[in-house]
């Protein structure tokens, strides 16, 4: 295998790496947020408002994490266009 063969390689498992954690970043912070919710729940008595308040920013949160994704890859066609690669 040539040089330009294995960075291209390379290139890819960095681009699936990075696509495939985003999933785990959008549960991640799904399941933080609703946690920290249900903790306001139990520690001041506010029964279903934190756990819904706290979802509703987990998926807030989860929804920011695609747009920076998006927004990366835009970036890097943009950038890809202009040095037609």
């Amino acid at each position: 295998m040539d040089q330009s063969t294995k960075e291209y390689l390379r290139t890819i498992a960095k681009d699936l790496w990075y696509y495939s954690s985003l999933s785990f970043s959008i549960a991640i912070s799904i399941v933080l947020g609703t946690a920290i919710g249900f903790w306001v729940d139990t520690a001041f008595g506010w029964s279903p408002v934190g756990t819904l308040v706290g979802l509703f920013l987990g998926i807030c949160a989860g929804f920011r994490n695609i747009y920076i994704v998006i927004k990366k890859t835009r970036k890097d066609e943009i950038k890809c266009q202009q040095f037609d690669v």
